[in-house]
Order: C-alpha cells, then sequence, then structure tokens
C-alpha cells in the first residue's frame, strides 16, 4: 500500500460524524457561504498534526491529490506537511515548496488552512525575497489571496518589520468581507503588541476609515481608555 493511500486510510478512521457536523457549521460551509462545498471528517487540529508528521516522504503529486480533495481534513494535512517540509529543506526546495503554494491558492480555501500555514512558508520565504506578490494577492478579487496577502506578513511582524503589514492594511481598508476585516485587524494588533506608537500612527490616520470589526480586533490590546477613545470617535 502507497504512503498516501495510508495516510487517507489513516484520516478515515479517526472521523468522528458528530464532531464533523459542528465544524460543517463553524467553517460555514452552506450554499453561497465561504466556504461552500467544503466537507469534515470531524478530527481535531492536533491528532491531524501529528498524522501530518509522519507522512513528510509524499511527492509533491500526492500533496496535490490531498489539496484537490473536497475533505478539508485531507487539506489541511497537506499543507501542514508542507510547512513541516518546508522547515527542514533546502532553500531550493523552500522555494518549489513556496511555488506549489501559491499555486494552489483556490484549494487553501478557509481561515484555518490560509492562517496556519501562509505566514510558515509565504511569509518566510519572502523574508529574504522581493514581496511584490503580497500585492498582487491583496488588489485580487479572491477572498483567500487577499487573506493570504495580509496574514503572510505576520513572519515580518515577528521579525519587527511593520511596513508591508501597513501598506496591505491600507490597500484592504475597504475591503467587504468580514474574513479581510478580521484578519487586517488582527495583523495591526500584532503590530501594537511590538510597537505601539507604529499601531497608534496608523489608527490616527486611518481608523475613520477602517470597519468596525477591523478597529475592534486591532485595539483589543490597548488600554481600555484608549479603546473608548476610538470607539467614540
Amino acid at each position: 500500500m502507497n504512503q498516501l493511500k495510508k495516510l487517507k486510510q489513516k484520516l478515515n478512521s479517526l472521523a468522528n460524524p458528530a464532531q464533523a457536523a459542528i465544524l460543517q457549521r463553524f467553517f460555514k460551509t452552506g450554499t453561497g457561504e465561504y466556504g461552500s462545498g467544503d466537507t469534515f471528517l470531524g478530527i481535531y487540529v492536533p491528532k491531524q498534526r501529528e498524522v501530518a508528521k509522519k507522512y513528510l516522504e509524499l511527492t509533491f503529486g500526492d500533496i496535490q491529490k490531498l489539496l484537490s480533495s473536497k475533505i478539508h481534513e485531507y487539506r489541511f494535512v497537506g499543507l501542514i506537511i508542507l510547512t513541516e517540509s518546508f522547515k527542514r529543506t533546502t532553500e531550493s526546495n523552500q522555494e518549489k515548496i513556496y511555488n506549489f503554494y501559491l499555486k494552489n491558492y483556490r484549494n487553501i480555501n478557509n481561515w484555518d488552512l490560509v492562517d496556519i500555514t501562509c505566514p510558515n512558508i509565504v511569509g518566510n520565504f519572502l523574508l529574504s525575497h522581493p514581496r511584490e506578490i503580497l500585492y498582487d494577492f491583496a488588489r485580487s478579487n479572491n477572498l483567500w489571496k487577499k487573506r493570504i496577502a495580509i496574514i503572510s506578513t505576520l513572519s515580518f511582524i515577528r521579525q519587527n518589520q511593520f511596513t508591508d503589514t501597513l501598506k496591505l492594511s491600507q490597500i484592504l481598508l475597504k475591503d467587504k468581507h468580514d474574513l479581510i476585516h478580521k484578519a487586517v485587524g488582527w495583523m495591526l494588533r500584532e503590530v501594537g503588541k511590538r510597537n505601539v506608537a507604529v499601531l497608534l500612527a496608523f489608527l490616527n490616520k486611518y481608523y475613520s476609515l477602517m470597519p468596525r470589526t477591523m478597529l475592534r480586533y486591532a485595539i483589543e490590546k490597548l488600554p481600555e481608555a484608549k479603546r473608548r477613545h476610538y470607539l467614540k470617535k
């Protein structure tokens, strides 16, 4: 039995229908919702990570089959394999993983898939490479491209590099989707945790243009008086 078949059988054996039903609702899989068409086995994340680490030798072809599946956990485990492989390999192979990841953006199509993986692949790769791709993604009409663009900057923030986060946040200020509001607010909050002056300068310039959810996420760690100040204004 090949490794891909073993992996699928292992995940299928861990299926929890009751948990799957909860996840179907939580990740908005109904018709017309952002996760429409996604199906779940109902496996908790730590167990998925545990399984993924046993199959790091899967080929790109095998991982492509996982990412092309409608089953959320197959895609999640495929992406975890990519992130773990990225950490352990050479720079030239990291570039191959980065390119493979971006080509599959349509399959990285729920917020957990984006958030857990893109900083560790896209963000980490772009720490030492040109970052124009993030601006192209941010200006696209695709929800997941836009979320990948802003969430990838978490890697930069961890290195106290804030410029790209701020510029991408400006591009996404008027976006209509709640998942982008939350993503931008979260990244701004992360900036503020490392340099509150940078966050306050951004807020003072743009708070009036920020959707309420984005603003609430961005100011979450500020002192209560500061939070009230921005919310009242």
